[in-house]
């Protein structure tokens, strides 16, 4: 994965060239999670005191059978951002933006109806941190993202029969964050 790649180079420049005495940190959101068991986390750097660089990436490999159904909402997905934070890094109030890409494989769960595709878009959130100890934070916060996307749509998860394919914008729920993070 070349996206993969360049978020790796990203994240290693960003802790290997910086001066000491810069923060870091790094945070899963707790809700992803119960999204069907989806994998998060996400590295930040503070490079000023009311700035930080995000680099995040999101794994659902997972697809699960009951009652002669099968659901999924698998994906991967990886975002590079920033946040603004008013008063502090770290603590309080902050608004955030991030470029994302996303691979996904969704469906079963409303309808039998399965769309898989790739989606390229930018996003905003908002939230709040707490500052529990020095070192840890909890997260809340709310994103949504816009873009494109290039997908396929199929009759259900196992049969393959082709519904509609193509390219068009969206607008999404992006996250719903309740995480925790640990600061260094």
């Amino acid at each position: 994965m070349n996206i993969m790649k360049h978020i790796g180079v990203l994240v290693f420049s960003l802790l290997a060239f910086t001066a000491h005495g810069q923060k870091y940190s790094v945070s899963t959101n707790m809700a992803g999670y119960l999204n069907f068991g989806t994998m998060n986390v996400e590295v930040s750097y503070a490079p000023h005191r009311h700035w930080s660089l995000t680099a995040g990436a999101r794994y659902n490999p997972f697809t699960f059978h009951g009652n002669g159904r099968q659901m999924q909402n698998r994906q991967q997905s990886y975002s590079l951002g920033t946040r603004y934070w008013p008063w502090h890094i770290y603590s309080g109030w902050w608004i955030a933006a991030k470029l994302q890409y996303q691979e996904y494989s969704m469906g079963g769960i409303v309808s039998p109806e399965t769309e898989e595709g790739d989606r390229w878009g930018a996003g905003l959130s908002a939230g709040y941190t707490y500052m529990v100890h020095p070192r840890i934070n909890l997260d809340f916060g709310l994103g949504f993202w816009s873009g494109v996307k290039e997908y396929a749509r199929y009759s259900c998860p196992a049969c393959g029969l082709t519904l509609d394919r193509g390219i068009k914008g969206f607008i999404l729920p992006d996250n719903v964050i309740i995480g925790i993070s640990y600061v260094f």
